[in-house]
């Protein structure tokens, strides 16, 4: 009985700290048309220009605010020929509002609010250009890591990056680690109900995306895969409209696109190497 009272105590002295590891984990794409090397060229160039790490930094300066976190230190940096990083530490922010539906399946704020505690967590981001090697399709993607510690969950910041981006495809996951254990020491594993990220995503943006959830519940990993239901040719080329192109090539290059697209979209090749 000697060597467990320490044991209890502990649980005791830890009550009301909470242990668990909430990590988000925000993919967005982008496909363009690019049929000559200049106009990848062109493409890569404003991509590096839309998203360097100045902007980026200001992104994830707003997601520490969502989640009510300082930040102790950032790290970002510019690549040659294109890409950037960054990585933010942050601690313990101040409590500005503590809501009531903090546990509730529900979009999260816009950037002009910050909502809740939270112990000690890391943002990052890093973007990626690539094209096809026949360097008619380019594509760009961001991944942003957001990974909290105690009770309010990084989706609550879901709502604002999906706003950031202007994006055709997204990839979502959301998991919760470790245990924490109430006042008789029971493991929880998780502190919150959820039955999918879609519930923390606005209706009206739900609205735009044919959307995938692939789920381990019994595990606390959820996935949900995001792709625009709308096409519309003109939005994926630079520098040009679909007025100047014939119709067959508008069909060729709207075919090429879409397979691009599905083929992100379902994490497979849908058609044999070329």
């Amino acid at each position: 009985m000697q060597q467990t009272a320490p044991l209890q105590e502990q649980v005791i002295e830890l009550h009301g700290f909470n242990n668990l590891t909430k990590s988000l984990s925000f993919n967005m794409y982008d496909v363009c048309y690019t049929k000559t090397k200049e106009e990848r060229e062109a493409y890569i160039t404003y991509i590096d220009e839309q998203y360097n790490a100045d902007r980026l930094t200001k992104i994830l300066k707003t997601v520490a605010d969502i989640i009510g976190a300082n930040v102790l230190n950032i790290a970002k940096q510019d690549y040659v020929p294109q890409g950037a990083s960054v990585t933010m530490l942050v601690s313990e922010g101040p409590i500005v509002e503590v809501p009531t539906e903090s546990y509730e399946e529900s979009p999260g704020p816009l950037p002009d609010s910050v909502v809740m505690q939270l112990d000690k967590s890391h943002v990052t981001v890093h973007t990626y250009p690539e094209y096809h090697p026949d360097e008619e399709i380019s594509t760009f993607r961001a991944d942003i890591d957001v990974s909290t510690c105690g009770e309010i969950s990084p989706l609550k910041a879901l709502n604002y990056l999906i706003r950031s981006f202007d994006t055709d495809i997204m990839t979502i996951d959301y998991r919760v680690r470790g245990f924490t254990r109430d006042i008789h020491g029971y493991k929880l594993f998780i502190d919150h109900e959820i039955s999918s990220i879609q519930n923390y995503i606005p209706d009206e943006v739900k609205e735009l995306f044919d959307m995938i959830d692939v789920n381990v519940y019994q595990e606390n990993i959820f996935h949900t895969k995001c792709k625009l239901r709308q096409f519309d040719l003109n939005n994926y080329l630079f520098g040009y409209t679909k007025e100047s192109l014939s119709r067959q090539e508008q069909e060729t290059i709207a075919k090429r696109l879409k397979l691009e697209m599905d083929e992100i979209y379902y994490g497979k090749n849908l058609v044999g190497s070329h």
